[in-house]
């Protein structure tokens, strides 16, 4: 669709973090750039759009952020719930819960990255 920014996700989650939750995002969800541009104003940093399956995330990040710092949560879906999990300790996030299974038959758990992001991550088991 011609009006929407790179052609998908009407509704796309806005997250804030330091440089790190750009490698954070590759790493973890092997997330692709679409868009990384440099942003001005009070906290200088990048402007990411990146593309994780079929959706797109909206990143600001900067290592400039005055406080408090804004921080938020998203639910992900992704093949394999617990290799992420593991991808996402060894970037560094806390565990909120590990990966279980849950009676609206998905496997989930919840990490918290650096900046303070919670990030919900499942996978359907039908």
């Amino acid at each position: 669709m011609n009006w929407m920014r790179h052609g998908q996700g009407a509704v796309r989650p806005y997250l804030y973090g330091d440089l790190s939750v750009i490698d954070f995002i590759e790493e973890v969800f092997g997330a692709e750039l679409v868009e990384n541009l440099e942003s001005g104003g009070s906290s200088p940093g990048f402007h990411v759009e990146a593309r994780i399956g079929d959706s797109m995330l909206v990143l600001e990040a900067s290592d400039a952020w005055s406080s408090p710092k804004p921080a938020q949560s998203v639910y992900v879906y992704v093949e394999d719930v617990d290799a992420t999990y593991a991808r996402a300790m060894a970037m560094g996030a806390a565990s909120i819960s590990e990966p279980n299974q849950k009676p609206y038959k998905e496997r989930a758990c919840g990490v918290r990255d650096r900046f303070g992001n919670t990030w919900y991550i499942a996978t359907y088991t039908g």
